[in-house]
C-alpha cells in the first residue's frame, strides 16, 4: 500500500490505465482519517474503486483538471476541511495570513467558494460527465443559504457549480451507494434514491409526500420565509425521521434533498478508520516544510462522530448530525499503539475525542431507533429528563490508553461539555480529567455570561458555568494542582447589545481574567445563529432579534471583552458612553477604565472621585474605631 496517485506516473507504476474516480480537492493531499478526502478515498478503494487525487489544481488553467486523465464514472470535489470562505478570511472579511491545509502554509492555492469554481471547470473541460460534491462546504450549501462574504442568499451549490449529486454529512455508506449505482450503468440523473443526498430534477412525480420549502423566489424576497425554510430542514436532519425535502427555483428547477445517511454502528466506524491509510501528506510536499494542519492531528484519536449540544452558531446539527456515532476501545487503542510506533511521537496523545469530547453514546435510548426529538434539545434550556448522563465508558477508554507503553500523557483537547459534565452524579470522570488529562489548563465554551445572549446561543445560564467553576476549583484544591480554566468567548452574537457586552466586560473584572483572544461572531452558512443575522427573525420562535451589524459596534463589543489593553481604550470608553455606564469610567476598583487625562474629561470625574475617596476614607475611619472599641471591650 502507499499514496493514492497524484500524476499519471503514479498510475503508470500501479499499473492502472483509467481511474474509476478522480476526486479533485482544496486541501493538500493529506492521508490521514482526520482528513474527508482520505476518509472517502479508502472507503472507495475498499470497495474496489481506483481513485486518484488532484490537489489544489491551478483554476484558470483547465488542463490542470486533466492531469489524471478522464474517469471512469466521475469526478468527486470538496473544498477541503473548511469552507473556503472560513479558510480564507477572518470575519472581518480580512484575507487570512496563512492556511493549514496548503504545503508550507502558503495561500492564495485554492479559489473561494472552491466547490463551484472547481465544479465549472471540469463542467467546461468534460461536458458531460458526473459530478459528485461534497465535504463541508458543499454540506452546508446544499439548499439556498445566506453568503456572508458577498452579504446575499445563494442557491443550493448544486446548481451554482454544475454537479450531479450532492453527497452531504459524512458520506461513507452514500459515496459507495452512488460508485454502486453508477458503476452498474445507472444515469447519473437517475440516481435519486439514496439517503444523504441532494439532486435536481424537473418534476417531482417519483417523490412519496415531498415536504415544499418555500422557494427560492419567496426566500429571497423576504427574510421571514427563509427563517421558516431553515426551521424546517433543521427538523429535518435525522436520518430516522427526516422528509425528502424541496426547494423551488425559477424555470421548474427542483433541488431534492433526501434524508440523511444512517449513523455508522461502532463497527463501521472502526472499520473505516482502519483502512490503510499512510497517516501523513504526500511526499512531495517535504520540500515546502510540509502541510502545518498535521502537527494538530498526527497524535489525536478520533472517538466519536455527532453532537446533541446543539448549539445554535454550530453547524455540526447538519453536516455530522445530533447522533452520537463511537469507535470501540480496540479500535482506538490498536491505532494509539501504531502512534506510538511513528518515529517522531514523544509520548503524548494530543486529544481522544470528537465534536464534544465527553459524548460517547447516544442521549437516550430511543435516538438509534426513533431518531432525536423534533422541537426539543437534549441540554438547552436545561438536560432532558430522558438524557442518559454517564462518562464510565469515556473514563475506561482513557484509563487504558494512559496505560499502554510508551504513553507518557493522554490529553483531552475536544470541546467539553461542562453542563452535560455537571449532570453527572459520579465525580470520578471529572476528577480524573483534572489529574490526568489536562496540562495546565482547560479549555472550556461557557460564549458569554448574559443569559439573553445564552439564550440565543442556546447555550447553558450563566449559573450553571458558575457552578462548573466552583467545581472544577474545588477538585484541584482537593488535587492539590493549581489549574485554570481558559473560557472562550464571543462577541457580537446576535441578541448582544452593548449592555450584554459591558455584562460580560464587568464579569471579567469580577474574576481577574483578561483573555487573549477574542471571536467574533461568524455567520457560517446554514446555522440557527446565521439565520438570526441575515434576518433578525429567531427561527426557533418566529420572534425579532437584536443583530449587531456595524463594524464600529462590533468592534466597542469586541473591545469591551479585552477592556485593559490599551489600544482599545477609546473604543471601551465610547462604549461604556453609549451604554449609559459612565460609572464605570473612574478610579473605584469597580470601573473598567480611567478618566481620560484631558481637562474636559478631569471636570467629569472629579467630583465623583472626590465623592468615592470620601466614602473609602469614611469607611476606614468607622474601621478604625470599630477596632478600637473591639480591644477596650477585650
Amino acid at each position: 500500500m502507499g499514496f493514492l496517485p497524484i500524476s499519471k506516473e503514479d498510475m503508470s507504476r500501479a499499473g492502472t490505465a483509467q481511474l474509476d474516480f478522480v476526486y479533485v480537492i482544496g486541501d493538500a493531499y493529506v492521508d490521514h482519517p482526520s482528513f474527508g478526502h482520505a476518509i472517502i478515498s479508502r472507503v472507495l478503494e475498499a470497495n474496489g474503486y481506483r481513485v486518484g487525487i488532484i490537489s489544489q489544481p491551478d483554476w484558470k488553467e483547465p488542463e490542470s483538471i486533466a492531469v489524471l486523465g478522464r474517469p471512469r464514472l466521475g469526478f468527486l470535489v470538496s473544498a477541503g476541511n473548511m469552507d473556503s470562505m472560513v479558510n480564507h478570511y477572518y470575519v472581518s472579511k480580512k484575507r487570512r495570513e496563512s492556511d493549514a491545509y496548503t504545503p508550507g502554509g502558503e495561500t492564495g492555492r485554492r479559489p473561494d467558494h472552491a466547490t463551484v469554481v472547481y465544479g465549472n471547470l471540469i463542467r467546461r473541460t468534460y461536458k458531460d460527465i458526473p459530478i459528485i460534491i461534497g465535504g463541508i462546504e458543499a454540506s452546508l450549501r446544499r439548499m439556498a443559504h445566506y453568503d456572508y462574504w458577498s452579504d446575499q442568499l445563494k442557491r443550493s451549490v448544486l446548481l451554482d457549480s454544475q454537479a450531479d449529486i450532492i453527497s452531504y454529512g459524512m458520506g461513507e455508506k452514500s459515496i459507495v451507494e452512488i460508485a454502486d449505482a453508477l458503476a452498474n450503468g445507472i444515469d447519473v440523473k437517475d440516481i435519486t434514491f439514496v439517503a444523504g443526498t441532494v439532486y435536481k430534477t424537473k418534476e417531482l412525480s417519483h417523490i412519496y409526500e415531498p415536504v415544499m420549502l418555500p422557494s427560492y423566489e419567496d426566500i429571497k424576497a423576504d427574510g421571514k420565509y427563509y427563517a421558516e425554510s431553515f426551521t424546517v430542514q433543521y427538523q429535518n436532519t435525522d436520518p430516522f425521521t427526516g422528509k425528502v425535502l424541496v426547494e423551488e427555483y425559477p424555470q421548474q428547477i427542483f433541488v431534492v434533498q433526501n434524508p440523511p445517511q444512517k449513523p455508522l454502528t461502532s463497527e463501521e466506524m472502526d472499520a473505516v478508520y482502519e483502512l490503510p491509510y499512510m497517516r501523513t501528506y504526500h511526499p512531495s510536499y517535504e520540500a515546502k516544510g510540509g502541510v502545518p494542519a498535521i502537527s494538530e492531528i498526527k497524535f489525536s484519536l478520533v472517538s466519536n462522530r455527532g453532537c446533541f449540544g446543539g448549539c445554535n452558531f454550530c453547524a455540526l446539527t447538519f453536516h455530522q448530525g445530533r447522533t452520537i456515532q463511537t469507535r470501540s476501545h480496540e479500535s482506538l487503542i490498536k491505532e494509539a499503539r501504531l502512534m506510538t510506533t511513528e518515529p517522531d511521537f514523544k509520548g503524548y496523545i494530543h486529544d481522544v475525542g470528537g465534536p464534544t469530547a465527553n459524548f460517547r453514546h447516544p442521549s437516550c435510548s430511543k435516538q438509534m431507533t426513533q431518531g432525536v426529538c423534533k422541537n426539543r434539545q437534549c441540554l438547552f434550556p436545561k438536560p432532558c429528563k430522558n438524557l442518559y448522563v454517564d462518562h464510565s465508558d469515556y473514563l475506561k477508554l482513557l484509563r487504558k490508553l494512559r496505560a499502554l507503553p510508551g504513553v507518557k500523557k493522554v490529553f483531552v483537547r475536544s470541546g467539553i461539555r461542562f453542563d452535560y459534565l455537571l449532570a453527572d452524579p459520579d465525580e470520578t470522570f471529572f476528577r480524573e480529567l483534572a489529574e490526568y488529562h489536562i496540562s495546565g489548563q482547560l479549555k472550556i465554551a461557557p460564549e458569554h455570561i448574559s443569559d439573553a445572549v445564552l439564550s440565543k446561543m442556546g447555550k447553558p445560564g450563566r449559573t450553571i458555568y458558575e457552578q462548573f467553576v466552583q467545581k472544577y476549583d474545588k477538585i484541584n484544591v482537593k488535587l492539590g494542582k493549581k489549574q485554570f480554566l481558559v473560557p472562550y468567548l464571543m462577541s457580537s452574537h446576535p441578541g448582544s447589545t452593548l449592555k450584554e457586552a459591558v455584562e460580560l466586560a464587568e464579569y471579567l473584572r469580577d474574576i481577574g481574567y483578561m483573555p487573549k483572544q477574542v471571536q467574533d461572531f461568524y455567520p457560517t452558512p446554514s446555522t440557527i445563529s446565521t439565520v438570526m443575522y441575515y434576518t433578525g427573525i429567531d427561527p426557533r420562535n418566529g420572534k425579532p432579534v437584536y443583530v449587531c451589524k456595524n463594524p464600529h459596534e462590533k468592534a466597542m463589543q469586541r473591545a469591551l471583552i479585552q477592556y485593559r489593553n490599551p489600544n482599545n481604550y477609546d473604543l471601551v470608553y465610547e462604549a461604556l458612553v453609549k451604554a449609559g455606564r459612565e460609572d464605570l469610567i473612574g478610579f473605584d476598583k469597580k470601573c473598567l477604565i480611567r478618566p481620560r487625562k484631558s481637562k474636559k474629561d478631569r471636570e467629569i470625574f472629579k467630583n465623583k472621585d472626590a465623592e468615592s475617596i470620601q466614602k473609602n476614607q469614611q469607611s476606614r475611619k468607622k474601621k478604625t474605631i470599630r477596632n478600637i472599641h473591639r480591644k477596650k471591650n477585650k
